[in-house]
């Protein structure tokens, strides 16, 4: 019994430990992210694009499985409650990541409702980062590719248009659920790219959609293509990293990140 009794003791105990502290994952920055709770595309993007020593920390927000302008502003919502729940580091960016509700609600809504519990944080969304993303390359003429329907696409396209940005060429897979968008293959997006950027009347592509998977591609399809392409996850990576003061090239991201 007592041989028993002394087995399940420890042969050492050592506590208090000395040790040393450092910057953290984030040591040159750290990102948090919004991500709608049927996006099941955006998280892997952002492990593909974005460098070391960056840590990004993602929360949750009640979404709608199907993307109507009805259901995106019913988002708005819950913006600050679930800012509230990302970590309680130092945040140097937050991203809203939905491209059609950041439209939808309007970008100004939405960085206002980030700061409700974040005061004085920087916010970006995908058509705000879309729009410097075109802004930087130097583009003015676009072909846009999305997933959504006609009334989104509609509203994307002047709202776009009302930047500065014309859009003569559009393709869309005209699909709302988002479940759906996620499991379009790669390779039918690189054809839509090529597709809709095909066309002389426009100098880069933008495929508008967090769900659809474009950041892994763009390098190969820009190569293809002859033309700058870029998406909403690609160029909300791209712009928080910049907003965030990180400005060196990341080769093999495409274009963008060169800029």
């Amino acid at each position: 019994m007592n041989i028993a009794a002394h087995a399940s003791d420890p042969v050492a105990n050592i506590e208090h430990i000395p040790f040393i502290t450092d910057g953290g994952i984030g040591e040159k920055a750290n990102l948090g992210l919004l991500v709608l709770q049927t996006d099941q595309t955006i998280e892997d993007e952002f492990r593909f694009a974005l460098p070391e020593a960056t840590a990004l920390y993602g929360a949750r927000l009640k979404s709608p499985p199907d993307i109507t302008p009805e259901t995106l502003r019913e988002m708005e919502a819950e913006i600050a409650p679930t800012a509230a729940l990302l970590p309680p580091v130092r945040l140097d960016v937050v991203g809203f990541g939905c491209t059609s509700g950041a439209l939808v609600i309007g970008q100004e809504k939405v960085a206002a409702r980030v700061r409700e519990t974040l005061p004085g944080v920087r916010v970006t969304d995908p058509f705000t980062a879309g729009v410097a993303a075109m802004k930087a390359l130097g583009v003015t003429r676009i072909g846009l590719l999305t997933p959504y329907i006609a009334s989104i696409n509609s509203s994307l396209r002047e709202a776009l248009m009302a930047r500065g940005i014309d859009v003569p060429v559009m393709g869309s897979f005209n699909e709302a659920d988002d479940d759906r968008v996620a499991r379009i293959t790669t390779a039918s997006i690189e054809e839509a790219i090529l597709a809709v950027g095909g066309s002389d009347a426009c100098e880069a592509v933008f495929v508008s959609c967090t769900s659809l998977r474009v950041a892994r591609i763009v390098a190969r399809v820009e190569a293809r293509l002859g033309k700058p392409v870029t998406s909403s996850n690609h160029a909300l990576a791209w712009h928080m990293l910049r907003l965030s003061g990180q400005t060196q090239p990341l080769p093999g991201l495409g274009r963008l990140f060169t800029v």
